[in-house]
């Protein structure tokens, strides 16, 4: 039976209704003593006789909000790459690096004095504490990050919220029986033989898991292990137990944009230097390259819900804004679908310029594209745009193109009176791409008709207003796709297709901290290590100067 954490929380009953008794004999293959050294927490487990009911709680994304690649920041195959342990030489993708976790929010330094306020699931956090008060009842961190490299990260996080766990498990390189591990349910499955068979006297586990398909797994694991408990030829000395995998759905959360890529980079800056050091060639250098899809004046989130509020939500039909055959977007007024040229950043006022627009007029398209007509405010500011007049899509139908707008020829005014206004900055619509670090003049010679500034967009070619770049954002920040862990986008909570986004929280900023190397000819790091600085200049633009990158689908 599949229930929610919710429905867990509201029929809890009070704590402190356990018993206690002295402790019975062990068989020495599965006593607290051994059970323990599954643990990285400082702490005494109680006696076998006490314990009626085990509840273990994973961590990421079930009871902490880890954040994940941002599907808005990154081609599509850069979230497997970053999620990946092979990817990267030093072995450390996504989940496999400290300092990406510890960059949650706006950093460890800051966030561990608060308890990381925001970055919970307070479902889960309530049902914590709940298993904390219950005498009778043993209460599991379960987590699949490496032991070494997170065992002191992760305690500190609990403990920043005052979270009291009888064993926090994290997968060892060598278990308790010298056990090797190729896989992360491999090691939950072994911690959960040598649980059970220790607390012999428990009647219930809870498993609480934000994955489709390791709550599955468990689900048969756990009907497997009552088989063999109630079978006469392998004698385990335990009743069965009645077993629940709680699946637990919970919005996905990212880090700041600008911290996100810094991250990245930082890890890129490892790599290469390992890469140099181990002798691996220049071909094993990666490098952040970013492909721009459009410039446009873009809209932050916020005006973009007033927009989809007070101008879409009125022209829209009946019955459309509750089915799901609408992608919102309200997000940018398009300059050209394409990297900017000097001379056009210059007519639409430069990369950075903050242009005021109100809405004068709406109309749809065959009622396929929802648009706004607008105006710059004064009527006298500068401004460029190859739409005439300038427009804003508001909204399309699925299948329908954005450029489509272009088509209306028939727009209905808005009242003069109290026009809706919003505020844009000139920036462009930017993903970025992790690739090797090929010299300028190789890729030349791979491409020598290429121009000087055509954007090296691998077969992206510039696309028309928003085309492609708007599908899965909804009202509100939530989105469509999001990815998952594991770095296949299609894994996780098994909510795929509704999900809420958790963007821009402030950050560092330190992750990308450190020089540019020392330069020349192959010594050192040279202009391998890049930083923060140079997350204008990414390969693959024109060489614009103080460029704004609109990384997210505002």
């Amino acid at each position: 039976m599949m229930r929610s954490a919710k429905a867990v929380v509201s029929e809890r009953g009070p704590p402190g209704h356990g018993t206690s008794s002295a402790v019975e004999p062990q068989q020495p293959q599965h006593t607290v003593t051994m059970l323990k050294r599954w643990s990285v927490a400082n702490k005494e487990l109680p006696a076998v006789s006490q314990i009626k009911s085990i509840h273990v709680y994973d961590f990421d994304n079930t009871l902490f909000l880890t954040p994940l690649p941002n599907p808005q920041l990154w081609q599509s195959n850069v979230i497997g790459q970053l999620q990946s342990q092979d990817f990267f030489t030093q072995r450390k993708g996504w989940w496999h690096d400290p300092e990406m976790l510890e960059a949650t929010g706006k950093g460890i330094e800051e966030e561990e004095p608060l308890g990381w306020p925001g970055w919970w699931n307070e479902q889960i956090v309530s049902l914590v504490q709940m298993s904390m008060d219950q005498k009778d009842v043993l209460t599991v961190l379960l987590t699949g990050r490496g032991e070494v490299a997170f065992s002191d990260l992760i305690k500190r996080i609990v403990a920043s919220r005052r979270l009291e766990f009888d064993l926090i498990a994290l997968k060892p390189e060598v278990g308790p029986n010298a056990q090797r591990f190729p896989s992360t349910m491999g090691f939950k499955q072994a911690f959960f033989t040598d649980l059970l068979l220790t607390y012999k006297e428990a009647q219930d586990i809870r498993v609480y898991e934000d994955r489709l398909h390791h709550a599955k797994a468990f689900r048969q694991f756990f009907e497997e292990m009552n088989k063999r408990f109630l079978s006469r030829d392998i004698p385990l000395n335990r009743n069965v137990i009645n077993a629940e995998v709680i699946e637990v759905f919970e919005g996905v959360t990212y880090l700041d944009p600008v911290i996100e890529v810094a991250q990245v980079q930082r890890m890129i800056n490892v790599h290469n230097t390992a890469s140099q050091n181990a002798s691996l060639g220049r071909s094993s250098f990666l490098r952040i390259r970013k492909t721009t899809i459009y410039t446009g004046y873009l809209v932050a989130k916020e005006d973009s819900a007033r927009l989809i509020e007070h101008v879409l939500a009125p022209i829209i039909p009946s019955g459309l804004a509750e089915s799901n055959d609408l992608r919102y977007m309200a997000n940018n007024i398009l300059i050209v679908p394409r990297p900017a040229s000097q001379s056009v950043l210059a007519k639409a006022g430069g990369m950075g310029k903050k242009v005021t627009w109100k809405v004068t007029g709406t109309a749809a398209y065959e009622n396929r594209v929802f648009a706004a007509r607008v105006e710059p405010v004064p009527s006298t500011e500068q401004y460029f745009s190859e739409n005439d007049p300038p427009l804003i899509v508001l909204a399309a139908r699925k299948g329908a193109r954005p450029v489509e707008a272009s088509n209306i020829k028939n727009w209905q005014p808005s009242p003069p009176d109290n026009p809706v206004t919003f505020n844009t900055e000139v920036g462009e619509k930017a993903t970025l791409r992790i690739e090797a670090d090929t010299p300028a003049q190789d890729r030349s010679k791979h491409n020598p008709n290429k121009r000087r500034f055509q954007p090296d967009d691998d077969g992206l070619r510039p696309q028309t207003q928003g085309q492609g770049s708007h599908s899965s954002q909804r009202p509100g920040g939530q989105f469509d796709a999001a990815p998952r862990r594991g770095g296949n986008n299609n894994r996780g909570r098994g909510n795929f297709g509704n999900v809420r986004g958790r963007g821009a929280r402030g950050g560092r900023g330190q992750g990308g901290r450190g020089g540019r190397g020392r330069g020349g000819h192959g010594q050192g790091p040279g202009n391998h290590y890049r930083s923060l600085d140079d997350a204008s200049n990414f390969e693959g633009t024109n060489d614009n100067s103080n460029q704004a990158v609109g990384y997210m689908d505002y």
